[in-house]
């Protein structure tokens, strides 16, 4: 009999993390097994062959796979655009040349700055004559002959990945429709991004940008994701000649999935992929064991990314940007910083000690692999200091503690301290860039961060809990069960979902209920027809409506939901009040003279799944006294040296435990210093529940 398992595949920089869901069943299984950065798709099938090994499952049973993947971060990151055209207005080539008025952090140090170079260099840019007015209208007519000249002249010059942005296409994308037409007859093999699809709502340059960095990803994640799903079909598909393709799904970074047939027309939506699965996965392990203010911190091989979760979803922003690419969709809000367990301690030209963001990765890694790593590495500070055992993944990849030693002794030297003091001081600067990141979150966006329970997870996720608990006065953290595979599991927890945007600008006074109507039904429309395609039947289809206001003069919008229904304007205008006075401190809702103006309408389009239920466990009393593993020395405070510590083994650790530090706490793919000082308690889902004996 055929078994139905879902299948959750995070690939990261230096672990491929896997859950599969049994849902006949409910049986949840993680695994993990080593990235391949040389072709992701080897990890990825290592992945699920391992974990069906592990439930006595074949390729037969497999039901879905989904997917989070960091290919198009990791291009827009690293800066690797291939050469790309941009078509424009005739007389508006410069947009991206002027792009905005801004100097990132006010010129830091530095008494000059000169702006990056243009994702498209000047000389790539063509404009197209044609003119439509605000509202849509034709104002000039589209240059047909002209747009065939461009055409000709990038299939000439060998360009074969374009994006379109004329102005005012949001509110018609006619002109932009027919130019792509005319690339398809000029230069059919070109990959064409049009700004009316890519983002219908106004602001130029950004709409301009994010369709850009859309064309920039497609064709790299089109081949990824399109091999992938070969390779699934090829392996899994069964041995009597029949080919049943997998459903195949890829994580967006709204917070949904979206089918590998459809993403690759929409690349820029997994442009945060893995980190949106992450915190996804981690609000609904903390909602269940009743914590509803969560800060989230995923710690990888390569960088830390945290973000914040109110009531059990994580805050959403369309202001979000990677790298140096401004991007408008609909994203988590999370904020990345290079401080994962591969990031380099290095010594800057001044001759102070820094950590990150570059990062040794998988391959060579760091110098405990022993794969060729040169430079020491935050992982080779743990080891040194025996916070971490002299292995990974359980003893599956043994760990060098001398070579990490010695790179530890010669970074040491250079610093004129001694090997403890300076693996130590690089993890409190790791702690302390973890700690600016969490607070980029919270206190610059008005939160007190000290109301909030921090969840950390991730292979390397829960290593400086306790600092972090110390430098930000955060009185609990939450680990969950296999907390490097949350990601992985959040990729089972998640719903397909497509975002839906059209601009309209109308101040409230002279609002057209019926119009606005009208658009909302148009998005609604655009929503189903979405879900049928990925084969959801109607009456499971639900839709949420949003829009973006803001004080009329005001540069900047403030989304708020709209009820189903019949519009009422004014209950979306107390919502505005309400909530820009959350966001900022005031609001204008008793002055008549500042008027509120509508920007944007959205909707979204939601395809539910059936989640993993998280089992409860009730304390049983006695509890029993937790056997140790073994001990072994470790440093927690350079003054004080090494100290001979219990190492716990984490599944053996039974609801209502109490572990006062110092202590270790160990599993498969994961570790906990607890340091001297603070109190581990295992709650009825599994949860390592960590505070201060002082605050107990």
């Amino acid at each position: 009999m055929t078994r139905r398992i879902r299948i959750g595949i995070d690939t990261g920089g230096t672990f491929t993390d896997v859950v599969a869901f049994d849902e006949d069943s409910g049986e949840l299984v993680t695994t993990k097994t080593p990235s391949t950065p040389s072709n992701p798709a080897d990890g990825f099938l290592a992945g699920i062959d391992k974990v069906l090994g592990l439930l006595g499952a074949t390729g037969a049973d497999i039901d879905a796979v989904s997917h989070g993947t960091t290919v198009a971060t990791n291009q827009l990151l690293e800066g690797k655009v291939d050469r790309l055209g941009f078509i424009t207005n005739t007389g508006y080539e410069a947009m991206l040349e002027i792009a905005r008025q801004s100097v990132p952090d006010g010129y830091g140090n530095s008494y000059f700055w000169v702006k990056p170079d243009r994702i498209v260099p000047r000389d790539l840019v063509k404009g197209v004559e044609g003119r439509l007015d605000v509202n849509g209208e034709e104002v000039r007519p589209f240059d047909e002959d002209g747009a065939r000249a461009v055409a000709r002249w990038f299939k000439a010059q060998g360009i074969g990945t374009l994006g379109v942005c004329f102005l005012h296409a949001y509110a018609n994308p006619v002109h932009e429709e027919r130019m792509r037409a005319i690339l398809t007859e000029e230069h059919p093999d070109a990959v064409v991004s049009l700004s009316s699809e890519v983002l219908r709502e106004y602001r130029e340059y950004e709409r301009a940008m994010t369709t850009l960095v859309d064309a920039a990803v497609k064709p790299r994640l089109s081949a990824y994701v399109n091999n992938i799903k070969s390779r699934l079909t090829g392996q899994y598909s069964g041995s009597d000649d029949r080919v049943i393709p997998i459903p195949f799904y890829v994580m967006k970074s709204n917070g949904g999935v979206l089918s590998a047939d459809e993403v690759v027309h929409q690349p820029i939506t997994t442009v945060l992929s893995g980190p949106a699965a992450g915190a996804l996965g981690a609000a609904l392990i903390a909602k269940v064991a009743g914590f509803d203010r969560v800060l989230t911190s995923d710690g990888g091989g390569t960088s830390t990314d945290v973000s914040v979760v109110i009531d059990g979803e994580p805050t959403l922003t369309t202001e979000g940007s990677v790298g140096a690419f401004p991007s408008k969709i609909p994203m988590i809000d999370v904020v990345t910083v290079g401080a994962g367990g591969g990031s380099i301690a290095w010594l800057s030209p001044e001759g102070t000690l820094k950590v990150g963001p570059q990062s040794a990765g998988a391959d060579p890694g760091p110098l405990c692999y022993a794969k060729g790593g040169t430079e020491v590495t935050i992982t080779d500070a743990h080891v040194f200091l025996g916070r971490i055992p002299p292995h990974l993944l359980g003893g599956e990849i043994p760990l060098d503690v001398d070579a990490a030693r010695d790179g530890i002794e010669q970074l040491a030297s250079k610093l004129g301290l001694s090997p403890e003091a300076c693996a130590t001081g690089v993890l409190e600067i790791s702690a302390w860039n973890q700690a600016n990141a969490l607070r980029q979150v919270t206190v610059k966006r008005g939160l007190d961060v000290r109301d909030f329970t921090l969840t950390t997870f991730g292979g390397s996720g829960s290593l400086l809990l306790c600092r972090l608990m110390d430098v930000l006065g955060i009185p609990t953290v939450l680990v969950a069960p296999n907390p490097g595979n949350v990601s992985a599991f959040g990729l089972l927890t998640v719903d397909v979902k497509n975002d839906y945007v059209r601009t309209h600008v109308t101040l409230a006074d002279h609002l057209d209920p019926s119009a606005v109507a009208g658009i909302y039904d148009e998005l609604t429309a655009q929503a189903a027809q979405a879900l049928a395609k990925e084969g959801f039947d109607p009456d499971e289809h639900q839709f949420v409506r949003t829009a973006d206001l803001r004080y009329f003069g005001q540069a900047f919008e403030v989304r708020v939901p709209v009820a189903p229904g019949e519009l009422d304007p004014a209950a979306v205008a107390d919502a505005f009040h309400a909530e820009h006075r959350a966001l900022y401190g005031y609001d204008f809702s008793g002055d008549a003279s500042q008027q509120v103006e509508w920007v944007n309408l959205r909707v979204s389009g939601i395809g539910p799944i059936r989640r993993p239920e998280i089992q409860r466990h009730p304390v049983v009393e006695p509890v029993a006294v937790p056997a140790e593993k073994g001990r072994r020395p470790v440093c927690f405070d350079a003054a004080e040296g090494y100290v001979d510590t219990p190492v716990l083994w984490r599944p053996d650790l039974a609801p209502g435990t109490v572990v006062d530090g110092p202590a270790i706490l160990e599993e498969f793919g994961s570790t906990v210093p607890l340091h001297p000082g603070f109190t581990a308690r295992i709650d009825e889902y599994l949860n390592i529940i960590v505070t201060r004996k002082a605050d107990q």
